[in-house]
């Protein structure tokens, strides 16, 4: 049986910024401008996640490409750029766009696809089979829907200033390709 570790990849894109203290476990992308906080969890389980350029990842936030049990093939995960994932969401979709926001405590399911500037709004819930369309905000208890014209805005200054800040404060992954097999591999190298 293969590890956990041994089976861990991640790929870093030059820019991006991830703190050493979030969990990445199996085959994993991250964009260029990425920023991902510590305590965020990103599990790719069921297959690779790709996250594109300029998300944000933040605290006790996670992302589990989670196995399904119906369709046990190997499935990609993709996200798109300029998304927010904030304190303490799930995204367990497989199809996420563009400029989208899953507010502090969402959760979205394997089943749904996320498709470009919707809100996911604090505390709701989006578990059916569905696709929410460009524009979306579920919001309320019961998780109503409703499409507005604009998609949320870019994060840019918000990601600019945290790319300063958290390596000040904790230890940054560095860009490249890094996986737990190299690196036990380059230890047990002869000099």
């Amino acid at each position: 049986k293969i590890s956990e570790m041994s089976r861990t990849s991640v790929k870093i894109a030059p820019g991006a910024v991830v703190c050493s203290e979030c969990e990445l476990r199996g085959d994993i992308t991250i964009g260029q401008r990425t920023v991902i906080h510590p305590k965020a969890r990103i599990l790719a389980e069921a297959g690779p996640i790709i996250i594109g350029d300029g998300n944000l990842i933040e605290e006790v936030a996670v992302i589990h490409n989670r196995p399904d049990e119906s369709n046990p093939n190997e499935k990609v995960m993709i996200i798109g750029s300029q998304n927010i994932f904030e304190v303490g969401s799930r995204c367990e979709a497989v199809k996420v766009g563009d400029f989208n926001v899953l507010e502090a405590r969402s959760f979205v399911s394997r089943d749904t696809v996320v498709s470009n500037g919707c809100t996911i709004g604090a505390m709701c819930s989006v578990t059916g089979r569905e696709v929410l369309p460009d524009n979306c905000v579920v919001y309320g208890a019961a998780s109503h829907r409703k499409v507005v014209s604009e998609k949320p805005p870019a994060q840019t200054l918000q990601l600019d200033f945290l790319a300063k800040i958290l390596p000040n404060f904790h230890h940054i992954k560095k860009a490249g390709a890094s996986s737990a097999a190299a690196a036990a591999a380059k230890q047990h190298r002869p000099s």
